[in-house]
């Protein structure tokens, strides 16, 4: 019987043919795998530099550490710009768990923010205390002002012993939310209309 140029016989095979492709894919990514080493990354964001300034020679002190001991990274910060910035550094971390994980001991240049003039080399480092036992990956995080955050290379750290539990302060909580009252409090009588 034909329908439309195509004979049963010629549907049957289609069908054939497809099964044993599906088949010996399936097989033959399972085949492929156990001969090919699997290839493994952690994810970072798109841009890990910065288009204004680069990390260079980012170096860490130590690969292993236990908890309450410290781990400083340091390397350049190489404006590619003409103009100043202004810019933090931190520690950026990506771990299988979540938690408050490094306490900043130092960082050079000091403070939170500071200048970067344009066309300069500012060497850096960042001291910060193990706080959590896990494996990380551990960036230098340059975040630069009305542009956005770019990333060093990294490096793996694991960290072992027991975790360091820092006090909650208190005062803090009570303080913001006292703040966040009065912010509400502002609002809510100054645009009746909104509320509702």
């Amino acid at each position: 019987m034909v329908i439309n140029g195509i004979t049963m016989v010629d549907k049957k095979l289609i069908v054939v043919g497809l099964s044993v492709v599906m088949a010996l894919g399936t097989i033959g990514f399972n085949w492929v795998d156990s001969i090919l080493p699997a290839a493994e990354a952690h994810g970072v964001q798109a841009q890990l530099q910065s288009r204004f300034v680069r990390i260079e020679d980012e170096t860490f002190n130590r690969q292993s550490l236990t908890t309450g001991e410290n781990i400083c990274v340091s390397g350049k910060l190489v404006s590619l710009v003409t103009r100043d910035l202004r810019a933090w550094a931190s520690l950026f971390s990506e771990s299988t768990n979540a938690g408050n994980r490094w306490e900043m001991q130092s960082r050079d240049p000091p403070g939170n923010v500071f200048d970067i003039t344009g066309n300069s080399v500012i060497p850096y480092e960042i001291c910060a205390k193990a706080l959590e036992p896990g494996v990380y990956h551990v960036h230098t995080q340059l975040n630069v002002a009305h542009v956005g955050p770019g990333l060093g290379p990294g490096q793996t750290v694991v960290v072992s012993g027991d975790y360091i539990l820092k006090p909650i302060p208190y005062t803090n909580i009570a303080y913001q939310s006292i703040i966040i009252g009065v912010a509400y409090v502002v609002t809510f009588a100054t645009r009746p209309w909104q509320v509702i």
